[in-house]
């Protein structure tokens, strides 16, 4: 007896054609979480960046937020903090003392600048949150002291 063989391909690419899709949705997030998560580091640098460009900068978390946001695409979820920093005698940089006392003598100063977000899923996966929290970080020795 004969087997027909016609129509084969057509069944075994309706089996997996749902699956291939799935597995391209897949990759495309997770492109678009890498991209969320590289644009939140460069923001950041691009925060630490102009405030390190002297003491006045350093201080002036206004521009230090709008360097972070413009370099970060404007995107309205960003949320960025920027935090002043002092080491004395080369020991690792701690927040620095509160405005009105005097700094000691050998003092370097450095701005941490950190860029927080949300990435937000373009469907819902079971078992998956439909958000992911996305930060940066970067810390730059302030210029001109």
């Amino acid at each position: 007896m004969r087997r027909d063989d016609s129509g084969t391909s057509l069944i075994e690419f309706a089996l997996t054609a749902p699956l291939m899709c799935l597995l391209l949705i897949g990759i495309i997030e997770i492109g678009r979480f890498t991209f969320f998560a590289i644009l939140a580091s460069s923001a950041a640098r691009a925060g630490a960046q102009y405030a390190s460009q002297n003491l006045g900068t350093a201080i002036n978390s206004a521009q230090i937020q709008s360097a972070a946001k413009q370099d970060g695409q404007n995107l309205p979820n960003w949320i960025v903090t920027a935090t002043a920093l002092c080491s004395t005698n080369g020991a690792a940089p701690v927040p620095c003392n509160a405005a009105g006392t005097a700094p000691p003598q050998n003092v370097v100063y450095f701005v941490k600048v950190q860029v927080a977000g949300t990435f937000t899923s373009l469907l819902t996966y079971p078992g998956l949150p439909p958000s992911v929290p996305v930060s940066g970080s970067a810390v730059m020795r302030v210029s001109a002291q």
